[in-house]
C-alpha cells in the first residue's frame, strides 16, 4: 500500500530478462538501511519486491504480469524512475491510497507549462475510462494527482510546481507510456454495478444503487 507521494527520483542501473519476467536493479538515496529484503516498493507507481540489496542499489523481480500491464520494459539503464515505500500506518495519509497494481498503460497527449505547473492530457486505456471521474484520484507513474477534465477519451492533469521540481512529469513527452493506476473507490463502484442483476423497468439511480448495497 502506497500513498502517490514520490520519496525519490532513482535510476535505472541494469535490466535482465528472464523468459518473459524482468530483473531490474535501481540506484537510489533513500536510506537503504530501512529497506528489508522482501519489502515492497513502488517502481513507477508498479508495486515490486526488493530482492537485493548494495551500497546505493536495490534489486527487484518483476513478474510477467507486471510487464504485460506496465511501461517497465520501455525503461533502459539511466531511466529515472519514481520511488515510494511502502506506507507506514500511524502517520498523515496524504495522496490516496495506491495499491501499486497498475490497471494498464497509457498515452501522452500533450504536456505544456503554464505558470509554473504542467497540464498534462493523458490517453488512458478505454477500458479503465468507466473508473476515472473528474476531481478524482489516479495514480500516473505512481504520483497521486487529481483528474481536473475529462474530455472524450483523454482526461487533463494539473501538476504543480512542487511536484514538477519532484518528478520527472515534466520530461514527459508526447507518446511517452505511463502507468495508470485508477482510484480502488472507483473500482469497487464499477464492480457492484456490473455485477448488479438486469431489472426490467426505468434503471435505478446510482444514489439508490449505493443505497441498495450498504454504502449509505
Amino acid at each position: 500500500m502506497f500513498t502517490g507521494l514520490i520519496e525519490d527520483l532513482g535510476r535505472i542501473r541494469s535490466m535482465r530478462r528472464t523468459g518473459n519476467a524482468l530483473r531490474v536493479e535501481i540506484t537510489t538515496s533513500l536510506p537503504l538501511d530501512t529497506i528489508r529484503l522482501g519489502d515492497s516498493i513502488a517502481v513507477n507507481g508498479a508495486c515490486l519486491t526488493a530482492t537485493d540489496l548494495g551500497s546505493d542499489w536495490f534489486a527487484a523481480d518483476a513478474s510477467s504480469e507486471t510487464v504485460e500491464r506496465t511501461a517497465l520494459s520501455g525503461l533502459r539503464a539511466g531511466s529515472p524512475v519514481h520511488l515510494e515505500r511502502a506506507l507506514q500506518w500511524g502517520g498523515r495519509l496524504d495522496g490516496h491510497i495506491v495499491q501499486g497494481h497498475v490497471d494498464g498503460v497509457g498515452q501522452v497527449v500533450r504536456n505544456q507549462l503554464d505558470n509554473g505547473s504542467s497540464q498534462i492530457w493523458i490517453r488512458p486505456p478505454a477500458a479503465l475510462l468507466p473508473e476515472i471521474c473528474e476531481k478524482g484520484s489516479i495514480a500516473v507513474d505512481g504520483v497521486s494527482l487529481t483528474v481536473n477534465e475529462l474530455r472524450g477519451d483523454m482526461f487533463r492533469l494539473t501538476v504543480v510546481p512542487f511536484t514538477t521540481t519532484r518528478t520527472r512529469v515534466h520530461e514527459y513527452r508526447v507518446g511517452d507510456a505511463v502507468n495508470v493506476e485508477t482510484d480502488i473507490l472507483g473500482k469497487y463502484v464499477r464492480r457492484l454495478l456490473d455485477a448488479r442483476p438486469a431489472q426490467s423497468g426505468p434503471a435505478a439511480s446510482l444514489p439508490d444503487l449505493l443505497t441498495r448495497y450498504g454504502y449509505t
